[in-house]
Formats: C-alpha cells, sequence, structure tokens
C-alpha cells in the first residue's frame, strides 16, 4: 500500500511540475523570427565584427528588424550581400571596405638590426628587451604576432620578414592592431590609396643608415600635394583625408618611396625618383 501511495504522490508531482513548465514556457515565451535563421545561414560566420555587430547571428537579427542593410556586411561577397537583400526584400546598402594597413616598409633587406635578439619568437617579447634590437625603433621586428592572431589567413610574413595584408580576406577584425607592439598597423578605408609607410620621427639622411626605406623629413610630399593636403608633423607626412586624396601628385619625388599609392591587388605603389631597393638579402647586423 505504500508503494502504491509513493508511487500516486510521485505522479502526481510530475504532472503538477509539467503543467506548471508549460504554462511557463507559455507566459515566457519569446518570439523569434524565422527568417534570423535563414539570414544568418547567408552570412559569412567570420564573427568579425566589421559590420559593427559583435557577430553574425546578432548582425542577422539587426538586418530582420530594419536596424542595417546587408551591403554592411563587408566580408561577405556581392552576390551573397544581394541573395540578403533580395531575401529580406530591402534595399542593398553600401558600406565602404575596412582594411588593416601597416605602417612601416622596413624588411630585413633594408632596415638594420643592432643587436641579435634571442629568446620567445614574439614582437611583444621582443619588444621589452630594448625595443627588440632594431636600428629603428619605430620599425616593424618581424616575429609575426599579427599574423599568429588572424583568424582569417589575411596576413603572412614575405621573404623580408615585413607583414602583408590580403585585402580581399582581410575582414578588418583588429587582431593585428592589438596585437603590434609598435603600433603600425590601424584600420583603414580602401579608398586611401595615399599612405605614409613609415613612423620614423627622426630627420635627416643618417636615419637611412638604419633604414633605406624610412621617411627623412624632406618635405617634398608637402610641397607637392595640392591644397595643404599634407602637412609636416613630428617630422613625418600627415594627410587630411578629409580633403580630396585621390592624387599621386605627393609621391613622385619622394626619395626613399616611404610614402606611397596602394594598389587595388594590394601592391604599395613607389614614386619614379625613389631609390630602388636592390639588396634582396639581409642587412648585416651591428654598427658596421
Amino acid at each position: 500500500m505504500a508503494i502504491v501511495i509513493a508511487v500516486v504522490a510521485l505522479g502526481s508531482l510530475t504532472l503538477l511540475l509539467a503543467i506548471l513548465l508549460a504554462a511557463a514556457n507559455k507566459k515566457l515565451y519569446v518570439y523569434e523570427d524565422p527568417r534570423i535563421d535563414a539570414v544568418e545561414d547567408m552570412l559569412p560566420h567570420a564573427n568579425c565584427g566589421a559590420c559593427g555587430f559583435p557577430g553574425c547571428r546578432p548582425f542577422a537579427e539587426a538586418l530582420v528588424n530594419g536596424q542595417a542593410l546587408p551591403g554592411r556586411c563587408t566580408v561577405s561577397s556581392d552576390e551573397g550581400r544581394k541573395r540578403i537583400a533580395l531575401y529580406l526584400g530591402v534595399a542593398l546598402g553600401a558600406e565602404e571596405k575596412y582594411v588593416a594597413r601597416l605602417a612601416c616598409g622596413g624588411g630585413i633587406n633594408v632596415a638594420r638590426n643592432r643587436a641579435h635578439y634571442h629568446g620567445i619568437s614574439s614582437c611583444r617579447a621582443a619588444a621589452l628587451v630594448s625595443g627588440g634590437g632594431k636600428g629603428c625603433l619605430w620599425g616593424c621586428l618581424g616575429w609575426g604576432d599579427c599574423v599568429a592572431v588572424c583568424d582569417f589567413d589575411a596576413l603572412h610574413l614575405n621573404e623580408h620578414c615585413l607583414p602583408v595584408v590580403d585585402v580581399q580576406k582581410c575582414t578588418a577584425c583588429g587582431a593585428c592592431v592589438e596585437a603590434c607592439p609598435k603600433d603600425l598597423f590601424s584600420l583603414q578605408p580602401v579608398s586611401r590609396r595615399l599612405w605614409v609607410n613609415c613612423k620614423n620621427l627622426e630627420a635627416g639622411d643618417q636615419v637611412l643608415e638604419e633604414c633605406q626605406v624610412a621617411c627623412t623629413a624632406c618635405g617634398r610630399c608637402a610641397m607637392d600635394a595640392p591644397g595643404g593636403l599634407i602637412t609636416m608633423v613630428h617630422n613625418l607626412p600627415l594627410i587630411d583625408y578629409s580633403q580630396d586624396h585621390r592624387t599621386q601628385a605627393p609621391i613622385q619625388r619622394c626619395p626613399t618611396g616611404a610614402i606611397g599609392w596602394w594598389s587595388d591587388d594590394g601592391d604599395f605603389l613607389k614614386g619614379p625618383e625613389s631609390r630602388k631597393v636592390i639588396r634582396q638579402t639581409p642587412r648585416k647586423e651591428g654598427f658596421s
């Protein structure tokens, strides 16, 4: 008899809990538009944040709720964005693509190391030891911390241990910006073709002893730039991107190629008067 009572009591309690759960589910149910799942499937699943949202799921919710347009996803293909716009019946919208830009051209063939660093293969670790040993205090150390943190295979070190950005793969996630101890990376609109590829703050031709492609603060680019587009600040050209910067005039007389022009395929083009880089082997270390 006691067993029967226990079974009935347990069954009654189970039934009561089931009723309460069903009532709570009905009361607390939040409707979610099924289109969110469909739109999320159409997105690239990069979760890079380039759209301004923390991931593809929140961006899909914003698209369905009319808070954003498909063109805001600069990582997706043109076909992918059009497919989402057609599915939701909204305008495509447009958002300029951002990419990571490196402000240094000093690979091991043109820039000198004053000391040999022996330790953890990391730019951040090397920078803690007297700045990393490079003659130019502002130059890239070339250990590839930026490459290691890039989840999109958009960065690689070239044969001169200098990071190269694949503009097609770059999502402007900002990981390389955070990883670089020299603050050489920044996120820039692709329309900013005119670019200062150096952060050296010293002036004069003596800086070429440390890096053959460094800016010497000669000021020719500022003189040749139309309408005050470029001013010299702390011995470096400062480009006013609020002006019309679609001109290659400032790069024409640069003697080192420290200011140049980004092509569509990601090549850094230099002016005709910049010295040609002949050396392909590493420069010698030390003070010789």
